[in-house]
């Protein structure tokens, strides 16, 4: 059989790091092919090799039966990849078309025919039912409608393999449902999809096969009809792990935080808050979920809450008010936060792991005397955290710049738990993570809780906030527009809600 993608031995290394190791993937024309594995096992890498992106030490790959050697992304594009990126690619102050065309412009007469570029945009959207205003500009699309964006440049280039890494990490259900449509229907013209993604339920709804990558070796070859989901989970991890969430009933306690008429201003006069009158509540013993699609003002709130961004309003933590102090101030009341860019915010990339598993706590009395560091306790400190978190790491030596972004995650996650503080600020916490992974941090989110602590949790992940949650609030265009008890809220209400489609939800 010939093979639309196909790689043979293909392998790439690090140093002493193999993060692809005689790699063997067999993809056939016109289907939807899942690329899965745990964090760390070599997916990233893989999916580089084929856009192009990076090279390989060693292997080939061969599309339609002819090897190919693809020095860069351009190559890639050339012979007919195309790659959406979890994170979008696109021009903010650019339309749609212009975004589109960047770099393969039609010309006349040695100019950009404006009028012929927006109307072959504009077919290629009704051919491909991509329903997208192409005149719009980027910055004033929703998240669904960007990603679609990225879609059609692929296809404007004739991409008839196309790479998509994550696609749902960020969308509500109807966007997701609409994103499957559409990748039904690219298979239907006789295009091949690579799924990249953790969402079990979503490569059991729509792909075909799967090809699953363990420590960097292919594991696992399966067609999707003819397996399950606990059989893809075995050979990703080795064992069999448990999704669905056990708690109990929460028992809130004393109020730990209290947020009033909180308000966070946009930055250019005249425009709505970007946070707008929020007010919430949080107590002991209880964990709550803010759900709405990015963009819609919870990172701002979060970055009120926790220091990192200036706003009007009151905000009280253990009884003590906090409005105006510092993230150090914050931190010392009783606060610890996974924030949602786990490279930007909760680490530095040129640090040890030794150094950000301990960011904050580096003038505590176990790790310091007399303004001298105990490098022995530090690197005990971060040992046990390593191997307590199951963090894959060469050691903790390690700077954590080199680690894949599950694997950071769980150095922030270690860290800010390890901080034992009365409040969990939890932003997207498993974001990128492994199956495997997942499971530890809802435990471990729900052991905060039972141990009375409060969490206060931001998910795109729907069944993430539907399973964890004991109170859910939603936010819209900058307010909290609903709060429900999490025992009665269903995926399609708050999805609906996170619309801002209430009337609809009322009805």
């Amino acid at each position: 059989m010939q093979w639309e993608l196909e790689t043979t031995g293909l392998t790439k290394r690090y140093g002493r790091l193999v993060a692809n190791d005689a790699v063997d993937l067999r993809v056939a024309a016109g289907e939807v092919h899942a690329v899965m594995g745990e964090n760390g096992a070599g997916k990233s890498t893989l999916m580089s090799m084929l856009y192009g992106l990076t090279r390989p030490d060693e292997g080939a790959i061969l599309l339609r039966g002819q090897q190919v050697r693809l020095a860069s992304s351009l190559d890639a594009i050339a012979r007919g990849l195309g790659m959406v990126h979890q994170a979008f690619k696109l021009f903010e102050d650019l339309t749609v078309w212009e975004n589109v065309v960047y770099g393969a412009e039609p010309r006349r007469f040695g100019f950009l025919d404006r009028r012929s570029a927006c109307t072959r945009v504009q077919e290629l959207a009704q051919r491909h039912h991509l329903a997208v205003d192409v005149r719009a500009r980027v910055r004033d699309l929703s998240v669904g409608i960007r990603q679609r964006v990225e879609i059609l440049k692929a296809l404007y280039r004739d991409a008839r393999i196309l790479i998509l890494d994550e696609p749902t990490a960020v969308l509500t259900p109807q966007e997701r449902d609409g994103l499957f449509a559409i990748i039904r229907a690219l298979r239907a013209d006789g295009r091949t999809i690579l799924f990249v993604t953790h969402k079990l339920h979503e490569v059991m709804e729509l792909t075909d096969s799967v090809t699953v990558l363990r420590q960097g070796r292919v594991s696992a070859r399966m067609r999707t009809a003819e397996t399950d989901a606990d059989a893809i989970i075995r050979a990703m991890t080795g064992r069999s792990v448990n999704l669905s969430v056990a708690r109990s009933p929460a028992t809130p306690g004393a109020e730990i935080l209290r947020v009033e008429a909180l308000r966070v201003p946009a930055p250019v006069r005249g425009a709505k808050p970007l946070v707008d009158d929020i007010s919430l509540s949080l107590r002991a013993g209880e964990i709550v979920g803010i759900a709405g699609v990015a963009g819609n003002g919870q990172s701002e709130l979060i970055e009120a809450i926790t220091g990192l961004r200036a706003a009007e309003g009151r905000i009280h933590l253990n009884g003590q008010e906090i409005s105006g102090r510092s993230v150090a101030a914050r931190r010392a009341a009783g606060m610890a936060y996974v924030p949602e860019d786990r490279a930007l915010t909760g680490t530095a990339a040129g640090a040890r792991a030794t150094e950000a598993l301990l960011m904050g706590r580096q003038h505590d009395p176990a790790f310091a005397r007399h303004g001298v560091q105990d490098g022995a306790a530090i690197a005990a400190h971060a040992r046990d955290l390593i191997q307590a978190h199951d963090i894959r790491i060469t050691s903790e030596r390690t700077r954590v710049g080199t680690l894949s972004g599950g694997n950071l995650q769980k150095v922030v996650l270690a860290r800010e738990l390890d901080f034992d503080a009365p409040l969990l600020i939890a932003e997207q916490p498993t974001r990128g993570v492994d199956v495997g992974a997942i499971e530890a941090i809802h435990a471990r989110l729900v052991a905060e809780r039972d141990r009375g602590h409060g969490v206060l949790l931001v998910s795109a992940e729907l069944s993430e906030i539907l399973g964890l949650s004991d109170r859910i609030l939603v936010i819209y265009e900058g307010r909290l527009i609903a709060e429900l008890p999490g025992a009665e809220a269903t995926e399609q209400h708050l999805g609906l809600l996170m619309a801002g489609r209430t009337q609809e939800v009322a009805r």
